[in-house]
């Protein structure tokens, strides 16, 4: 098995042991080294608060060991500072972890180490993680996670439609999967007419990418991203700052992109179908209008009330499509709404879903792995704030009340209650750098959903 960046092969690198403590277990280890250590760690004010870290002097003036301090274990931002925090050599892991807990340690590590360098030379190297043994499905959810940070990270002029649908087809390539795309006028021909509204004015063409995999005889379950490459608002103009980071609005793809290749790369015993509907939301002679009416998949018109709102405009096609596939669960992700992020900050993605089993099982796994995610009420007597004098449903209207709710009901609209689905109102995006998590693109829901995939294919 190759090894991630920042890990070597401990039978072929020197390296220095790596003490990991929390605060209330400090004193026990400190009970176990010499008195010289003890006092280092007093002289310098190390108490093993969480972010920590300590190097530890060799009598030669160099460093003997080092030392990270964490809170919760099971946690793997725990130890996402230590790849930056340590000087930039070769530690092997000198404290016994439970198998959970070095699982997370291994995760949160690499992801300690991601830094987006695609245009600029990195300052300096991280750290080095010697070991002999890696743990394969913490080194996948960390591939899984690096996936979605480079995808939206990319900016659109290296990551518009045509590449995300490169990316599904390396992707399909590798796995033996199919892939199908409809782009252009054929999603007209091929009954997709609302996302060619909303992509219809790019210089790119617009287009939906279907990737499947797995065996017939395999529960099948149906993954869709949203693929907004970028997102002016339409004529309904955003303000400069809105659209600053609008690259990060095909995190949905990202999601599922990743999470589909997961799923491949670990041999679940699933038949997936993924699912991205890949636009630009462009200003342009041909774009969509406010007050227009808009056919969909599902036979429903939509009168446009802002341009703006064109992720569940997209997604509706989408979703339509995968429900005629009948699968056994269909799940989706879109960087959706910015009420979500005001109802619920950005580290917490707001999940909505149809079926209590479904929604349980994500947010028990989310806990559990410490990927967490927040339930929110799929409020139906709220379509109210959707009605159109001219249409069957409008994409928004003039009240500010329970935008990210709205917007699932408006997708709701699209998903018979036999179905069973869950959708992921997700930032995808760090807004500063902290522990692990670098400002810009990021993995959310992701290994929860993982998990959840996993205890639906019986593994």
């Amino acid at each position: 098995m190759s090894l991630p960046t920042g890990f070597v092969d401990i039978t072929t690198t020197a390296a220095l042991p790596l003490h990991v403590v929390t605060r209330d277990g400090l004193a026990q280890w400190r009970s176990t080294q010499p008195a010289a250590v003890g006092a280092w760690l007093d002289a310098q004010g190390f108490d093993g608060s969480p972010f920590s870290t300590i190097t530890l002097p060799a009598a030669d003036g160099g460093i003997a060991a080092a030392v990270i301090g964490v809170g919760d274990p099971l946690d793997p931002f725990a130890y996402g500072h230590a790849p930056f925090a340590l000087p930039p050599r070769a530690f092997s892991l000198a404290t016994e972890l439970p198998a959970e807990a070095q699982a997370a340690f291994q995760l949160g590590w690499g992801l300690g180490c991601y830094r987006f360098n695609r245009y600029r030379t990195p300052l300096r190297a991280p750290a080095q993680l010697a070991l002999a043994q890696g743990d394969a499905d913490a080194f996948a959810q960390l591939a899984a996670c690096i996936r979605v940070r480079d995808l939206v990270n990319t900016p659109t002029e290296h990551m518009g439609p045509d590449q995300l649908e490169q990316v599904a087809c390396e992707i399909a390539e590798r796995f033996g999967a199919h892939i199908e795309v409809f782009s252009g006028d054929d999603l007209l021909t091929h009954n997709f007419p609302a996302i060619h509204a909303v992509g219809r004015a790019s210089h790119r063409a617009p287009r939906l990418i279907t990737l499947r995999w797995g065996d017939e005889s395999h529960p099948h379950v149906v993954i869709v991203g949203k693929g907004v490459c970028f997102d002016t608002g339409g004529l309904d103009l955003k303000p400069a700052d809105g659209m600053r980071n609008m690259k990060k609005d095909m995190g949905g793809a990202a999601h599922a992109i990743a999470l589909a290749e997961l799923v491949m790369t670990q041999r679940l015993p699933l038949r997936i179908t993924l699912l991205v509907p890949a636009v630009e939301n462009a200003v342009g002679p041909n774009a969509f209008r406010p007050g227009e009416v808009v056919d969909t998949r599902k036979g429903i018109t939509v009168e446009i009330d802002n341009t703006d709102a064109e992720g569940r405009v997209i997604l509706c096609d989408a979703l339509t499509y995968a429900v005629e596939m009948q699968p056994q669960l269909l799940l989706d992700f879109a960087t959706l709404t910015g009420a979500a992020r005001i109802a619920l900050g950005p580290d917490l993605p707001a999940l909505y879903s149809n079926d209590e089993g479904v929604a349980q099982q994500w947010l028990e796994a989310g806990m559990q792995l410490r990927d967490p995610l927040w339930r929110m009420p799929l409020w139906r007597p709220y379509v109210r704030y959707l009605l159109s004098n001219v249409a069957d449903i409008a994409n928004g209207g003039p009240s500010k009340m329970a935008g990210s709710i709205t917007a699932a009901v408006y997708l709701d609209r699209f998903v018979p209650p036999a179905q069973k689905w869950a959708h992921l109102d997700v930032y995808s995006w760090n807004d500063s750098d902290r522990p692990g998590r670098p400002a810009g693109g990021e993995a959310q829901g992701l290994r929860g959903a993982y998990a959840l995939l996993k205890r639906h294919a019986g593994v």
